[in-house]
This record gives structure tokens, sequence and C-alpha cells, in this order.
């Protein structure tokens, strides 16, 4: 017959410990706050137009219609992709006479773009 008083301490024990660990592994996870923002960023690279969109103005500043052109895209659809990414703070603009120039905010999306072509 099988002594499982032993075991029964054992797996007491080590789920103690496993109660712990994960306790400090979730000390190590971003807040609710930190989460929201990490997935509106990423939300951003997850439609194919945008992600153009993010890869042409990590090259060059450009206006709707330059961005409608090089894409084969219409002014509507740039203009609504551009407003997303506008609202999650991916992309700045300035007004340059009639056009509006559209330009990424922060330079570390390259870095961003770079790693992630990087990984696949």
């Amino acid at each position: 017959m099988l002594d499982l008083t032993r075991y029964h301490i054992f797996m007491s024990v080590y789920r103690q410990l496993d109660c712990r660990e994960e306790i400090e592994l979730k000390s190590y996870m971003p807040s609710k706050l930190d989460m929201k923002n990490l997935t509106t960023f990423f939300y951003a690279f997850s439609d194919d137009t945008r992600l153009k969109i993010i890869m042409l103005l990590s090259i060059k500043p450009l206006c709707v219609g330059g961005i409608a052109q090089v894409l084969n895209q219409n002014q509507t659809t740039v203009s609504h992709q551009l407003k997303i990414l506008k609202s999650i703070n991916i992309v700045s603009c300035d007004r340059s006479g009639k056009n509006i120039v559209y330009y990424i905010k922060n330079p570390s999306i390259e870095t961003v773009l770079n790693a992630t072509v990087d990984c696949i």
C-alpha cells in the first residue's frame, strides 16, 4: 500500500509556493491603464491600410492625397484611417497652405516596425 502522506504534504507545500509565485508574477504585470494603452497602440498595426500608412509616414510626411495615390485607395478611406491613427497618438499633422501634412508623432514607431519585421 502506498503512503500518500508525503505526497499530500509535498503538494500542499508546492501549491503554496505556486500561489506565492503567481502573486509575485502578478506584480510584474502592467497596470490596467498601461494595458489599455498597449492594446490601443497595437490596434494601430492591426489593419492593413493603417499599417501601410504608418510605413509610408515613417519614410516621409505626406498629405492625404499623396497617401491615397501611393496606396491606390480613395481619400475618404485614408482620411478615416488617419483620424484613427491621430486619435491614438501615432500620427500628427501640420497645415502647409491648403494641405494637411501627416507625419509619425513618435520616431520610435520605426524601431517597432523594424523589430516586428525581424520577428517574422
